[in-house]
């Protein structure tokens, strides 16, 4: 999953999330943030003034590759793709929301609600 955000600094940042619900061991999470790192290093002058978030989205699939050089290939292929996706043109951002619409008023609360139960009011 990948978020991209403009900010207000000359050079890019990065976030990388990798939960242990998606790769259980250490060494695939360590492995997939070293990569993201790398190729965001590559990268840098292509994602300078952005906010860039990496959240792997979907259980590692070690059992699918035979060797850890395919498992290295298919990873840094995924995050270079993604961080292709991130260098890409930004849209403008939106116009601020118009203040002449106020906000929905909260219903007012009733003598009951407003203390707990077993109380006198």
């Amino acid at each position: 999953m990948l978020y991209v955000r403009a900010n207000d600094r000359p050079e890019g940042r990065l976030g990388v999330v990798v939960g242990k619900k998606f790769a259980p061991r250490a060494a695939e999470r360590n492995l997939v943030k070293r990569m993201a790192r790398e190729l965001f290093r590559q990268r840098r002058e292509h994602l300078a003034g952005r906010d860039v978030l990496l959240r792997l989205h979907a259980k590692f699939p070690r059992a699918e590759f035979a060797t850890r050089a395919a498992v290295r290939r298919a990873c840094a292929a995924e995050i270079a793709s993604l961080l292709d996706v991130a260098a890409k043109p930004l849209p403008p951002p939106a116009p601020p929301a118009s203040p002449s619409a106020p906000p929905p008023a909260a219903p007012p609360a009733s003598p009951s609600q407003s203390q707990p139960p077993g109380l006198p009011a």
